[in-house]
């Protein structure tokens, strides 16, 4: 089955402070129930330590994070005779993007620092490096599809 129409994909405005589109992406995915303004706060208070700590200019230390957590390829469930094979599935440059802003979200929301701007910088920091949990994760992924060569030729 296929849908009757292709999905209008919108143009989303860059933040205000940055011009940026990404950082606009990524505050619409930390935003909680359409609070955009604590969502702004929060993101911006982060890259103000970002700075502080690192020294660097912060929006390329958030962009770094974010490149070093995207995922290329990825395993997709696949029935084929009755058995389930993880198959490895290339990920669409936008999927890449929203995977690790997705994931870098998650996993500052999981450390232990006291106030959300501050396990974001220290995600975003880490990722930068190439270490953290959005990085694990990828790593995970990556590890999981390269084990599952063998079926790809399942692919979609």
């Amino acid at each position: 089955m296929s849908r009757r129409k292709k999905a209008i994909k919108r143009k989303l405005l860059p933040d205000p402070k940055f011009n940026n589109v990404l950082a606009a992406r990524f505050i619409n995915s930390l935003m909680k129930q359409g609070k955009r303004s604590v969502a702004e706060r929060i993101f911006y208070l982060a890259i103000d330590l970002v700075e502080e700590r690192a020294g660097q200019d912060a929006i390329d230390i958030f962009q770094k994070a974010l490149e070093n957590a995207k995922p290329m390829v990825m395993v997709k469930s696949r029935r084929v005779g009755g058995q389930t094979y993880q198959v490895p599935v290339e990920v669409r440059p936008d999927e890449r993007t929203a995977r690790s802003i997705r994931w870098l979200i998650r996993f500052a929301r999981e450390r232990s620092e006291r106030t959300m701007a501050e396990r974001l910088a220290n995600e975003f920091i880490a990722a930068s490096k190439g270490e953290g949990g959005a990085v694990r994760m990828r790593d995970d992924v990556h590890r999981m599809a390269e084990a599952n060569k063998a079926f790809a030729h399942y692919r979609f």
